[in-house]
């Protein structure tokens, strides 16, 4: 192949062909259980957290839900992935082996969001949300009905594989992906006189973005080690349900998906998706909640 502008120009659009239709082809997980908030700046403050407002009888002056309680902020951090075509396959026009290259370039770019977000799950025992407190914790501090603060727990302890029981069926989720600049346009290097191409004969092309992930409301989670049993289950659905704001407020959470590693899958399906259990015994928790696999859990 003869390298020139128009040749190097007809191998991107190629390459860039690839890139998006590994784009389109790839979906993240990660947008079920994480609302995408869109960021402008190097950071986001979410000093509303920790506020779920509820309407109160109007006696006397209004009361003000402050949006400013909590300094939760989620600072931008910098991404990139980068890959490299030889030259030598641009001389011997064997540029078609980097098609599945490019495509899986594009997918990694799609499922960009549950690098970020899953190890949120995993590392929710030992990571602070906006109270202060770890996410998944046994004293997150509430207000009870007379404004004396009490501790309450959205995670059952354990020491075996993790799995999860959300309300994904709010505005904000469980979990934030703060979007500052999704990496799906593909960049490249690949003049003549570029130093790569000079010294080293690597045409580069590569994605780079910004971004952050975070936790949203802890109420909305449990998150459990305990062996996954019809009465843990049971135990997690029990404890979101009854789950209060500030001065005893119901907060109405309704868990319908439990989230899972590959390994659990099979207990999963046995708890919510069997209509009958121990022989033929109708199953209570049937169609209760969607089991979600994630492979990301491991």
């Amino acid at each position: 192949m003869d390298i020139n502008a128009q040749t190097l120009q007809s191998a991107y659009v190629g390459f860039n062909a690839s890139f998006q239709s590994g784009l389109k082809e790839a979906t993240s997980m990660s947008s079920r259980v994480a609302t995408t908030v869109p960021s402008s700046t190097k950071e986001n403050e979410y000093g509303w957290l920790g506020k779920f407002p509820r309407f109160r009888e109007w006696i006397g002056d209004r009361v003000l839900n402050s949006l400013a309680k909590h300094g939760y902020t989620l600072r931008n951090k910098p991404f990139e992935l980068t890959i490299e075509v030889d030259r030598d396959d641009f001389d011997d026009d064997n540029l078609g082996m980097y098609s599945p290259m490019f495509r899986e370039l594009g997918m990694s770019s799609a499922t960009f969001p549950d690098e970020l977000v899953w190890p949120l799950l995993l590392n929710g025992w030992s990571n602070t949300c906006y109270d202060g407190q770890y996410f998944f914790d046994t004293d997150h501090p509430v207000l009870d009905e007379n404004g004396t603060p009490y501790s309450v727990a959205n995670t059952d302890g354990g020491s075996g594989t993790p799995w999860f029981l959300l309300d994904v069926s709010r505005p904000l989720k469980p979990f934030i992906f703060q979007d500052r600049k999704f990496p799906n346009r593909l960049v490249r290097m690949d003049k003549e006189d570029d130093e790569n191409v000079f010294m080293r004969k690597q045409f580069i092309y590569g994605l780079d973005g910004r971004a952050q992930s975070g936790y949203g409301f802890w109420q909305m989670a449990w998150g459990s080690k305990q062996t996954l049993n019809p009465a843990n289950y049971e135990a997690a659905r029990v404890a979101l349900g009854e789950m209060k704001g500030d001065f005893g407020k119901p907060l109405a959470i309704n868990p319908t998906l439990l989230v899972v590693p590959p390994s659990l899958e099979g207990a999963a399906n046995d708890i919510v998706r069997s209509a009958l259990v121990n022989g033929g015994e109708t199953n209570k928790w049937a169609g209760t909640a969607e089991v979600m696999k994630v492979p990301w859990l491991v």
